[in-house]
């Protein structure tokens, strides 16, 4: 039995490399497309040139002799190997395919109107705060100064009205010191009219109630130093009884307190009072 020669025919693992070859072009077409559609969401004509790598060059090793003689075997026609598919143009992507060990591809950077957009709508928005923060400073400070006028003229009011109180208070007690003074000098005098009276002898049949008064001048002691008639009663005898009725009652009587001392006296007298 004769062994069947290498190189006879295309054998089952040539075939097999044959139609992975092939599979593996197909796969790798179907993945660039795949890759073109996933990038351009519109659809757009593409053309793809495949090429079927050469055919795998066997070594053929020369037939041996046959040990015997022997005719040889008609051998079965060689199957001719499949045709390649006519080459197609290979279209030329933007961008080489990532592989699936490379990461995925960034995103796709903001717009830069939008970023202009957001950036004017943010100085906007700053500017808008600063102008309502100037605007309530503004007014709390227009608030304060006014409160500050207000307290300025409140305090102005009340030192005026206590100024009015005081100066009124000091009228007040400057009325009644004079007033109390007056009493007090009147009743000074009337203490020294009713010691002088006491010592007038009025004349016998003296007509109606004339009056006289005299000015007199004391020391402090009260000693009577001067008697002066400033008018007359019209009565010469009761003017001269009045006059030697001062100067009996030396000294006449002092006042209370010594800044009511009066060194000149006006001293009036009528003989029915």
């Amino acid at each position: 039995m004769r062994a069947p020669r290498a190189g006879s025919g295309w054998s089952t693992a040539t075939w097999i490399a044959v139609i992975l070859a092939v599979a593996v072009h197909v796969a790798f077409v179907l993945f660039l497309i795949f890759s073109v559609n996933w990038r351009n969401p519109k659809p757009e004509a593409v053309v793809v040139d495949l090429y079927a790598p050469p055919a795998p060059v066997e070594n053929v090793e020369p037939p041996k002799a046959a040990p015997a003689p022997e005719p040889p075997k008609q051998e079965p026609p060689k199957p001719e190997p499949p045709k390649p598919p006519p080459p197609q143009p290979q279209p030329v992507p933007p961008k080489a395919p990532p592989s699936k060990a490379e990461p995925p591809p960034p995103p796709p950077k903001p717009d830069l109107a939008l970023k202009e957009k957001q950036a004017k709508a943010e100085r906007e928005r700053k500017e808008r705060d600063k102008q309502e923060t100037e605007k309530r400073e503004a007014e709390k400070k227009q608030q304060e100064k006014r409160l500050a006028e207000a307290r300025e003229r409140q305090a102005r009011e009340t030192a005026a009205l206590q100024a009015q109180a005081e100066r009124e208070r000091q009228a007040q007690q400057r009325a009644a010191a004079e007033a109390t003074r007056a009493r007090a000098d009147a009743d000074y005098i009337r203490r020294i009219q009713a010691k002088i009276r006491g010592n007038v002898v009025v004349p016998p049949d003296l007509p109606g109630n004339p009056e006289a008064v005299f000015d007199v001048v004391q020391l402090p002691t009260g000693e009577i130093i001067d008697v002066q008639l400033v008018k007359s009663s019209g009565a010469r005898a009761y003017d001269e009884a009045v006059q030697r009725a001062i100067i009996k009652s030396s000294p006449l009587p002092r006042p209370d307190a010594p800044d009511m001392f009066r060194r000149n006296l006006t001293l009036k007298f009528r003989p029915r009072d």
